[in-house]
């Protein structure tokens, strides 16, 4: 069995992360993906953010949309 917290405890908490915005697009991208290490696992303060996609065909705005709405 994994030990959940001893996994959250190495996670890069995204408010520490700093890129040079002057560099050009591809090398802020390298950047970023080197300092948070996981794009789709991180920690936000004492939040832990996990990114998933479906294969909905729905934009990430579509999904917002319908949640207000």
């Amino acid at each position: 069995m994994v030990d959940n917290k001893a996994c959250t405890s190495i996670l890069v908490d995204i408010r520490t992360i700093s890129v040079d915005k002057t560099l050009p697009r591809e090398l802020r991208i390298a950047e970023f993906i080197k300092q948070i290490k996981n794009p789709y696992r991180f920690k936000c303060g004492k939040f832990t953010v996990t990114a998933k996609y479906a294969d909905t065909g729905l934009t990430l705005e579509d999904c917002l949309m319908q949640m207000i709405s």
